[in-house]
């Protein structure tokens, strides 16, 4: 028979022994949570970061198209000038120019006698002769990598840089190009960073990384990150999981981290938010320039996921367009719109409200009913509410006039948002037939730079002449830019950090009350001699 203290000992060793395996399957459980968290989050920054790349790709194919049908001289004078007028509209592009075997004939920024004799080899060719070059000495900055496009004759240089917003800076992105037969045009080493060319989730050794191909381009996105990085930043949940020691606690823990990371996907985060009204509006004051007045807001939408990051815009109105539910966005920020700003909108007859519209919107039938319903039940009269398009969503050229007409016709004003950027031309804008232009704040901020965009402002005045329309300017932030406008005969509203970022409706409200107590305070200082 045990004595005493042999059943003590059993008993200590069979507890010791529980209490091992425990917390070794407490280690295995936090140790599966960390890889599928880690999962998650790189598949979620690989898709955002390709959104971008096509965005991109997009620009580039556009502007080397445009720049292959040039009816001039080959690298003369009048080409190159053509040239520049195709990259002020990019987005990503600043410097193009003629290459022929690898040479560079004639650039839109490098003088004729600065042009480079010898002939580079491509790290990439295509066989429908699309060619990549990296980090060609004319154009090396030093601090990020460049690279060369070429199409035919024509050549683009840019600097694109993918960004894992809302992620540790542990995770590292890269982007590797396939040829036509979707094998790799481009290899790298295995390491943290590697490139892939095929979708999937790999752990492949000390490396974790998500690849997300483009469908209509040739490059992947591969968002990655090092084992011993991510067990490092999920210390926390080891810590736990081996403290709980317990099998039944740890599965359903598992259970629940499981479920939580799948539904954690950005868009049914945001579809989730927008069924609880958890979307915010902001507002950023306009101003008229001659009397400094607040004369409107412009609302803009704004959105933290589930992670309680900061979403921009620009990702979750595109990601809402795609997938098809961009009215609901809509019609919520217009419930926000009149809920916080209703009293204001229904009392004060001279200001206006602008909200942005996208091309779906347009399209979709039922959008001016819906809008002209939520404005009788707020007892808001339509020409309070102004509708902002961009130049982009007018590529659908019949349902937009026709959109615009209904518009216009109820009330609204319909204002063109980030003009220069876009279709811009006087047929198009006689076709379209709104109200003002907002210049677009890349032209704004080359203001003082010597930029060769500032040459395209006085065009894009005149234009709005020509067509009696009114003019907004976006992106102010300096005096020497409101002064520059300041300076012409037009009357002129204008919005930008000089005046006002975008706030919340209460804060918006007592900013405007103390505007009309108050002198307006940059008045003075705008108009002031330099």
């Amino acid at each position: 028979m045990r004595t005493l203290k042999q059943r003590v000992a059993v008993v200590l060793v069979a507890t010791l022994a529980a209490i091992a395996a425990g917390a070794s399957a407490g280690f295995l459980l936090a140790r599966t949570i960390v890889l599928r968290v880690s999962e998650v989050r790189l598949v979620d920054q690989a898709t955002r970061s390709l959104a971008a790349a096509d965005a991109y790709g997009a620009d580039v194919r556009e502007a080397l198209a445009a720049m292959n049908a040039s009816s001039y001289p080959y690298c003369s004078d009048s080409e190159l000038t053509y040239f520049r007028h195709i990259l002020l509209r990019s987005q990503y592009l600043r410097e193009g120019g003629r290459m022929t075997g690898g040479r560079i004939d004639c650039s839109t920024t490098l003088a004729r006698s600065e042009l480079p004799q010898e002939r580079f080899k491509p790290v990439y060719a295509g066989e429908d002769g699309f060619q990549v070059y990296w980090d060609l000495p004319p154009f090396r900055t030093g601090i990020e990598r460049s690279s060369v496009l070429q199409v035919g004759r024509s050549y683009v240089n840019s600097v694109i840089q993918l960004r894992n917003e809302g992620l540790p800076s542990e995770v590292t992105l890269k982007v590797a190009l396939r040829n036509l037969a979707g094998e790799p045009a481009n290899r790298s080493k295995p390491g943290n960073g590697t490139a892939f060319t095929e979708d999937g989730f790999r752990h492949m050794g000390d490396i974790l990384s998500a690849t997300h191909c483009s469908t209509n381009f040739r490059h992947c996105v591969t968002a990655s990150i090092s084992l011993t990085d991510a067990f490092r930043m999920g210390r926390p949940m080891f810590a736990v999981c081996m403290a709980l020691a317990g099998l039944g606690a740890g599965v359903l823990g598992l259970f629940g981290s499981l479920t939580c990371c799948r539904k954690r996907t950005m868009e049914q985060q945001l579809r989730r938010s927008i069924r609880k009204d958890q979307l915010r509006m902001a507002y950023q004051p306009v101003v008229d320039l001659a009397s400094g007045r607040v004369v409107g807001a412009e609302a803009l939408a704004r959105w933290r996921d589930e992670r309680g990051s900061e979403v921009p815009p620009d990702v979750f109105i595109r990601l809402a367009e795609e997938r098809g539910f961009i009215g609901q966005i809509t019609r919520l920020a217009m419930r926000h719109v009149l809920r916080d700003l209703g009293e204001l909108l229904r009392s004060d007859t001279g200001f206006q409200v602008s909200v942005n519209v996208t091309a779906w919107d347009l399209a979709e039938a039922g959008f001016v009913p819906m809008l002209d319903a939520a404005l009788a039940e707020a007892a808001v009269p339509s020409e309070r509410v102004t509708i902002e398009i961009t130049e982009t969503s007018t590529a659908r050229h019949e349902k937009v006039i026709e959109t615009i007409r209904r518009l216009r016709a109820s009330g609204h004003r319909v204002h063109i948002d980030d003009f220069g950027t876009g279709y811009s031309s006087l047929a198009y804008l006689q076709d379209l037939s709104v109200d003002a232009i907002k210049i677009d704040k890349v032209f704004t901020q080359a203001i003082g730079t010597g930029s060769v965009s500032v040459s395209i402002v006085p065009q894009i005045l005149a234009m709005a002449d020509a067509l009696d329309l009114e003019i907004v300017v976006e992106g102010i932030e300096t005096e020497e830019q409101a002064r520059y406008f300041c300076s012409t005969d037009r009357r002129i509203r204008a919005q930008g950090w000089l005046f006002g970022r975008p706030v919340p409706a209460g804060k918006f409200l007592e900013m405007l009350a103390e505007d009309k107590e108050n002198e307006p305070t940059f008045v003075g200082a705008v108009l002031s001699p330099a």
